[in-house]
């Protein structure tokens, strides 16, 4: 595996979108990186993005959702299940986290597409990571003192490449 990224701080010099929002943002930002590789596109507010594919869990449809990126000591992509601190998980997380749905993940990043056997941290694997993310992204913090549950953190580890179909 490659070193962790050096350069992943970033400064919150945005207004954190509200809850209905956000999926709208998320929406209009998957279907830019479906059709472009562009950095503008793809490096947002200062960070690299992905996106992924699930199926749900209910309705069996695919669903997609860009979401930004922080690397691991192990260079894996970590992903953030804060919606803003809402007191609800999103509805990506629980399609992702329900392996019988979803055994793996599809993947998008700038550089092409994989599977990916997401895994949900927990332990003293969270508590690591947690601590690196929130020194990078201090609002990640923010975002936990607004809610009760413990914001997940999903890594994405590249299993195997996928067709770009």
């Amino acid at each position: 595996m490659g070193q962790q990224p050096t350069n992943q701080r970033v400064e919150q010099e945005w207004e954190t979108p509200s809850y209905d929002e956000i999926p709208v943002i998320s929406q209009q930002h998957a279907a830019g990186m479906e059709v472009s590789t562009d950095d503008a596109v793809w490096k947002v507010a200062g960070m690299d993005h992905v996106l992924i594919y699930t199926k749900g869990r209910k309705s069996g449809n695919e669903h997609k959702v860009a979401l930004p990126i922080w690397r691991d000591k192990n260079n894996h992509r970590v992903v953030v299940a804060s919606y803003a601190g809402h007191e609800k998980s999103p509805s990506w997380y629980h399609n992702l986290a329900d392996k019988t749905a979803n055994p793996e993940i599809k993947v998008r990043s700038q550089d092409g597409l994989y599977w990916s056997d997401a895994e949900v941290l927990d332990g003293d694997d969270y508590t690591e990571t947690w601590a690196g993310l929130t020194a990078d992204r201090a609002w990640y913090n923010d975002y936990q003192a607004k809610t009760n549950r413990r914001i997940p953190l999903v890594r994405l580890p590249e299993t195997r490449p996928a067709d770009n179909s």
